[in-house]
């Protein structure tokens, strides 16, 4: 044998020569010793580069962690075992409220109560080499960072379980290479700390799996099991194990219930499904499960397994709840921010710490067993609650769209909402709050969190405030409620009150603002505006309000001024406080798990305005509730107590939203009503509902009712505003705020008011009054001129000068013969303003008759006070163009007319018109007409009875004068002219001065009927 192997052995060295001598394997050894040489060389190279990149990469990971802190393991082992601590809520005064009840619920459960199955599904799901890492598995990270790298379509990812329970107990969500070189630093040293099941145990606690059947997100393995299943997690089967092991991923996506705790339909459900199977799979392949046990696992039908009805385990008081948590989670940012050196500036400022902090409060706050005491007055929070709830004339719940939570278009009904706070004045603290009408349809906490238009609610902070402030008012002065027009932009804004035909023209700045008038308050707004009014509001934390609405006039009105029911009332707050600004709060204090101190609420005041101002302004504001035409007056006519309130109403544009705010010494309350969406407008059901207006009103006056029953000595104080000094009471003339001269005085104007004596006191001595007598062109007074025909003239006694009106209707002008209509105070005073006349004839006009009415177009030129008629060659009567162009005589003949300028100059005649003489018939004597048959009677009738003719008298009735005139006198006029003789000239000219004008058509406006704001 041994033979026979070394002869072969022979034989395969003879032919391993005989090649290696060949020609064509010498050239081929040549070459692959040159690929040899080649492959050395670019192993060197490769293994270069990498040493580099593997240098480079351990910088940067290095320069990643650079801040992170080597924590000790006491801190790593309390923030992974955080979840097991509640926080709990306090009403004021150390009234318990209960657990935070946050949108997340855990029950916490140790390993040995979980099924095999689970444990197994997870492992298979989610860390496969979980018992032999270290906290991480290398290549799954390299494979993690050249998917995000290349930015491929498959995102397997590369976390262990370590992993990320270090990403959920004590780093946050970000995602960042920062977070995760951390992630992954934290993790390999938490190995160090917990053994395996110690990190399987807290994993299965703390991960969230999405929503359950009573609606409510969840986290731990025991709340799944029994939220979705209702079984315990240690009586899990195979099935149930890999459908919960499978929702992790993507919580809810795979969680078998929709929103308010329904089992999604089966499209949506299919995910969930196949993601089910995917873990089983993934169970058979690593060998958990046989193949039998696999596909008995794929036939088991698990959807009737999912739970149904289970009801939600909500707080008494959701609302309280949730706004609690949000202020407390606040409050605990700065304070861990302070802890780790960040001042609140730079974290307000740095989105990303912001981000990073907001995480960690947010977990904190529910799991670091804090006791959080707020300041809400359980009683009267309770008392408002109920009182919302009985009230039944919110009005018609409009049908709409909406969207549902994965963003889809839905039908959505939408009720009446409203939100409504209670603030104490002197402290800031919220006594109580409505959030809405019921938390179940719409968790949108509408008295803080949503931020609708102001409406007129803006008038006092924005307008009145800073003009009594800047010393431009006081409570009485004159304002101007005439219309007028401004150029914005390419558009012009014609602003009305919110009664459009309203213009009351003078009157005091007090009674705009309790009617609410909109057209003085605008002019008031440009009066000060270019001393920044709007920086009043921004300093008094109004969060949305911003330095340019200040050159906006409709921000007068509230206009593109967005605030929510706390800033409104806070606002109001800082009036009733002196005009001493203090900051809401809900939370007074919150101690940590040991009872010390973290946090306490320490009231700050800033002053916004004079404590002169803020009264001057609430003695204003009283009028609002007080006076017969205070658009607040039903509340306070059904309040059930009587205290000193003072505050307004507001009322967006189209009846968007409804506003009312009402303070007293002691408390400030704000409330709102409206739809969610602003597309459906309070008034869009009037035939149905009750007026918007009347509705806020009836509401506030219920609420208000209420906190007085639970807290009569604060809601009901029988304190009064108490006046400062520097707050005076001065006489004033009533149409200019200036001090009263004679001639005010005689007119009997003199009026007096409250002033802040330090900003404004009238001094400067009146000068407005002129004679009173005026013409009118185009239905505007106008100033006569010392040519003006007298029968053109009208009023006499007081009237007022260009100067005033130029200064009172400044900026925005307006017509000034609206200044004094004759409803108003001071309906005895004429406003004409100057016409600047011009040389020329008036235009002359074309007459009519119709039987005995004579009429005529308009002349076609600008400056025309009225026409005369004349008859023959005698003016018979002079008609102001502010009446009709008509005139009835009575009696026949030939009739013209002329227009006359305001410097008396005539127009030409305008063509003849002429009424006919009766046919001859016996003229009426005084005696019976011997013709007819005799009258029985033996007295005359004053009345000749119809001739036998078939032609009756064309005048049936007789003339009213007794007889006939046969002198060619004039006939009487309807109404006489104010000279005994005719004019003086005696005749129109037959020629016109210059070619007859157009004709103007008669487009004489009707004065607005007057009316006031509601």
């Amino acid at each position: 044998m041994r033979d026979k192997f070394k002869y072969w052995l022979g034989k395969a060295e003879e032919t391993t020569d005989r090649l290696t001598s060949t020609k064509w394997f010498k050239r081929m050894s040549i070459t692959t010793g040159v690929i040899w040489n080649l492959a050395l060389i670019l192993a060197i190279v490769l293994v270069t580069v990498g040493v580099f990149a593997a240098s480079v990469g351990a910088g940067y990971f290095a320069s990643l962690v650079d801040e992170e802190k080597l924590r000790p393991k006491e801190e790593m082992l309390k923030e992974i075992y955080s979840f097991e601590e509640t926080s709990e809520m306090y009403f004021d005064n150390d009234v318990y409220l209960g657990k935070l009840q946050t949108d997340l619920e855990r029950r916490v459960t140790s390993l040995d109560n979980v099924s095999d199955y689970a444990i197994n599904a997870v492992l298979a799901t989610e860390d496969e080499y979980f018992h032999e890492h270290e906290g991480i598995v290398p290549k799954a990270i390299f494979r993690g960072l050249m998917q995000d790298v290349s930015n491929a379509d498959t995102q397997t990812g590369g976390s262990t379980l370590t992993q990320q329970l270090i990403k959920n107990q004590i780093l946050t969500n970000e995602v960042s290479y920062e977070r995760k070189a951390k992630e992954i630093l934290l993790a390999m040293r938490l190995e160090k700390f917990m053994d395996k099941d110690e990190i399987m145990e807290a994993y299965l606690n703390i991960i969230p799996y999405g929503r359950i059947s009573s609606g409510a997100h969840i986290a731990g393995i025991e709340t799944a099991a029994k939220g979705i299943f209702n079984v315990s997690a240690k009586d899990l089967n195979l099935p149930q194990s890999a459908f919960i092991a499978g929702i992790p991923k993507a919580p809810y996506t795979y969680t078998p219930y929709a929103e308010g705790g329904v089992v999604k339909e089966e499209e949506a459900l299919a995910p969930a499904l196949d993601r089910m199977k995917t873990v089983l799979f993934r169970m058979k392949e690593t060998e958990y499960i046989t193949q039998k046990e696999y596909d008995e696992a794929m036939a088991y039908d698990i959807v009737a397994d999912f739970r149904t009805g289970e009801k939600r385990s909500y707080s008494e008081f959701p609302y309280v709840t949730v706004e609690i948590e949000k202020r407390a989670s606040r409050i605990i940012m700065d304070v861990l921010a302070e802890r780790d050196g960040i001042d609140p500036v730079t974290l307000k400022e740095n989105n990303k710490l912001y981000e990073e902090y907001a995480i960690l409060a947010d977990r904190a706050v529910r799991s670091n067993g804090y006791r959080i005491h707020s300041t809400i007055d359980k009683d009267i929070y309770l008392a408002q609650e109920e009182a919302q709830k009985s009230y039944e004339s919110f009005g018609t719940t409009a049908l709409g769209k909406g969207y549902n939570e994965v963003g889809e278009v839905i039908d959505k009904e939408y009720p009446v909402q409203l939100g409504s706070i209670m603030i104490e004045n002197g402290t800031g603290r919220i006594l109580s709050f409505v959030g809405g009408r019921n938390h179940e349809i719409e968790k949108l906490n509408h008295a803080t969190s949503a931020y609708r238009s102001m409406g007129s609610t803006v008038k006092p902070l924005l307008v009145y405030g800073p003009a009594i402030e800047l010393g431009q008012i006081g409570a009485g002065s004159p304002l101007v409620d005439v219309k007028f027009e401004y150029m914005d932009g390419n558009d012009i804004w014609s602003p009305s009150n919110f009664i459009s035909s309203s213009e009351q023209g003078i009157m005091p700045a007090r009674d705009a603002l309790a009617q609410s008038q909109n057209l003085p308050t605008i002019r008031l707004f440009a009066q000060i505006q270019q001393q920044l009014p709007i920086q009043y509001m921004m300093n008094a934390g109004f969060t949305r309000v911003e330095e340019s609405e200040n050159n906006n006039p409709s921000s007068a009105l509230g206009g593109g001024i967005e605030a929510s029911v706390e800033e409104i009332a806070s606002g109001y707050a800082m009036i009733a406080n002196n005009g001493q600004y203090v900051a809401p709060t809900m939370i007074d204090k919150i101690e940590d798990a040991d009872g010390n101190v973290i946090y306490e609420h320490k009231t700050e005041t800033k002053e916004i305005f004079t404590p002169a101002t803020s009264y001057v302004l609430t003695d204003m504001l009283r009028d609002v509730f007080k006076t017969d035409r205070g658009t607040a007056n039903r509340a306070n006519r059904l309040l059930k107590f009587d205290a000193d309130f003072a505050g307004k109403t507001g009322t967006t544009q189209s009846t968007t939203d409804v506003w009312l705010v009402g303070y007293n010494p002691n408390v400030t309350m704000g409330l709102w009503l409206g739809y969610d969406t602003e597309k459906i407008k309070l008034s869009k059901f009037e035939n149905r509902d009750l007026p918007a207006s009347l509705r806020v009103n009836q509401v506030w006056a219920r609420l208000m009712n209420a906190s007085y029953d639970a807290k009569p000595k604060l809601v009901g104080t029988a304190e009064k505003f108490k006046q400062p000094d520097g707050v005076v009471t001065k006489s004033f003339c009533g149409i200019s705020g200036l001090a009263p001269d004679e001639a005010c005085k005689n007119a009997g104007l003199v009026r007096s008011d409250l002033f802040n004596a330090k900003a404004m006191l009238p001094t400067e001595k009146d000068d407005s009054f002129t004679s009173g007598s005026y013409t009118t062109i185009d239905g505007k007074r106008f100033a006569v001129l010392s040519n003006t025909p007298s029968d053109f003239i009208s009023g006499g006694g007081i009237g007022v000068s260009q100067k005033y009106i130029d200064r009172m209707m400044a900026p925005f002008g307006g017509d000034a013969s609206k200044l004094f209509p004759g409803n108003s105070k001071f309906s005895s005073i004429v406003a004409s303003a100057e016409f600047k006349a011009d040389d020329a004839a008036p235009g002359s006009v074309q007459a009519a008759i119709n039987g005995k009415t004579i009429t005529w177009s308009n002349s076609g030129s600008n400056d025309v006070v009225g026409y005369r008629v004349y008859k023959g060659g005698s003016r018979i009567a002079s008609i102001s163009e502010a009446q009709s162009n008509s005139y009835t005589a009575s009696s026949p003949g030939s009739y013209t007319v002329v227009a006359v300028d305001i410097t008396g100059k005539q127009s030409a005649a305008s063509n003849s018109v002429t009424i006919a003489a009766p046919k001859p018939e016996p003229k009426p004597e005084p005696k019976p007409d011997p013709e007819p048959k005799p009258d029985p009677e033996p007295k005359p009738d004053p009345e000749p009875k119809p001739d036998p003719e078939p032609k009756p008298d064309p005048e049936p009735k007789p003339d009213p004068e007794p007889k006939p005139d046969p002198e060619p006198k004039p006939d009487p006029e309807p109404k006489p002219d104010p000279e005994p003789k005719p004019d003086p000239e005696p005749k129109p000219d037959p020629k016109p001065d210059k070619p007859e004008k157009p004709e103007k058509p008669d487009s004489k406006p009707d004065k607005p009927a007057e009316g006031d704001a509601t």
